[in-house]
């Protein structure tokens, strides 16, 4: 089978490791397989976009997808690739996260498929009615000590500042997972990133200790940019899939701005785009990068399919303003996450009252021009627009309802010198 789903991992470069047998495993039947999310936000990041693709390759490819929620190792916290303990949560807390990843799910896996529907659990709903008694007696006694401190998550903690024992439980909660979903959902595969090797490796062997059942891991790589920064994190801190977090336009330019040499491996990544479509795009890229044709693509395609059609259409908007585009349908936040680099000037809504505020001064008072005689001079040669639009009127009276919002006022000098005028009520 050469279309097989260990082959679109392959020339996506999605697969990074393999426990023995997962080929024949997969080739053979239809299998279920699960992948874990952290639901300690109420919102995931674009770093969980890679596991959630492998769901959706999954899913695609006829296979039966499970994503699980964490609403109790949630309360512990994985130790794999963090340094620190994290805070715990309330019950009440994880069960509204748990409720939004489940709608931001939605939009990339099928859960009403009359043939292979995507399934949501949460791991709380088996390991919360446990004792600890029960957990010890039935669980811990398979893993030695030894065991899990060989596991490089561990290791590096102890070196640090150490890690608390319920942190250092995780592994065995999360073995358990994989366990139960052997034994009551046949799940056979465990995905997740690379950093959950161990973690899943243990699974599999906690499922043959207890149940004598063969189950098999892939694991997919962990992204840093060109630049070797951790992927997804910026100066403002991680991208989010909630538009409330990460607005539409914020996100599309996330992907825009990716460097030349991520771009392609991102649109196999996070696309549904087959090879022959990557393929022409990099040839695009390679006969002309200055059209950025790839992260154009991209872009497009994530935001798409994260945030909708309407978003996107916004997002672009919102993107071709600083090229002279229309401002008239944008959203104040819009209008300030684009013009945040800009010159700015907060002067009261008072001076925009009545008649307005004659453009003349507004021009000199904001320092967009030397003088009242060089802003006559601009606006008599057509080198002055408001909200992006050319003023010739030297008369021009600025008023609130120039204001878009009510809050804010594009001054541009020639075609790129911007100023932004916050009115302030």
């Amino acid at each position: 089978m050469k279309d097989h789903l260990l082959n679109e991992y392959r020339w996506r470069g999605l697969l990074y490791d393999q426990t023995e047998g997962v080929e024949e495993t997969i080739t053979s039947r239809k299998v279920s397989a699960y992948v874990g999310f952290d639901p300690t936000g109420d919102s995931l990041h674009i770093g969980n976009l890679l596991p959630i693709m492998g769901l959706v390759h999954l899913q695609r490819h006829g296979h039966n997808p499970i994503a699980l929620v964490g609403g109790a190792t949630g309360m512990v916290g994985d130790p794999s690739g963090k340094s620190k303990e994290r805070n715990l949560l309330s019950e009440e807390r994880l069960a509204h996260n748990v409720s939004c990843i489940h709608k931001q799910l939605s939009r990339f896996l099928d859960f009403d498929s009359k043939v292979n529907p995507a399934k949501l659990v949460n791991n709380h709903d088996w390991l919360g009615p446990m004792s600890f008694i029960e957990f010890m007696r039935d669980v811990g006694k398979h893993f030695p000590v030894s065991y899990m401190m060989s596991k490089e998550s561990v290791k590096r903690r102890l070196e640090g500042d150490g890690i608390s024992y319920t942190e250092f439980s995780y592994m065995l909660l999360q073995a358990y997972d994989f366990y139960y979903l052997s034994k009551h959902y046949n799940c056979e595969l465990q995905m997740g990133g690379s950093d959950q090797w161990g973690n899943i490796t243990a699974g599999g062997e906690l499922t043959r200790r207890m149940d004598g059942r063969k189950v098999h891991g892939v694991v997919f790589p962990l992204i840093t940019t060109a630049s070797g920064q951790k992927f997804g994190k910026t100066e403002e801190g991680a991208i989010w899939l909630d538009a409330e977090k990460t607005s539409p336009y914020k996100f599309y330019q996330y992907w825009v701005n990716a460097d030349d040499k991520d771009a392609l491996p991102y649109l196999k990544y996070f696309t549904l785009l087959n090879e022959e479509e990557c393929h022409e795009l990099a040839a695009l890229q390679e006969a002309a990068p200055h059209k950025r044709d790839v992260q154009k693509r991209l872009a497009e395609e994530v935001t798409r399919t994260v945030h909708g059609q309407d978003a996107l259409d916004q997002a672009i908007r919102a993107s071709q303003a600083m090229f002279g585009g229309g401002l008239a349908d944008l959203t104040p936040r819009e209008i300030s996450e684009i013009f945040d680099n800009v010159p700015s000037t907060q002067l009261p809504q008072d001076q925009f009252q009545g008649e307005g505020y004659p453009i003349l001064d507004l021009m000199a008072q904001c320092g967009v021009v030397k003088s009242k005689g060089e802003a006559r001079r601009l606006l008599q040669g057509g080198g002055v627009n408001l909200n992006n639009v050319r003023v010739n009127d030297a008369d021009k009276k600025v008023t609130v309802e120039d204001a878009i919002g009510g809050q804010f006022i594009v001054l541009r000098k020639g075609g790129k010198n911007y100023h932004l005028v916050k009115v302030i009520a």
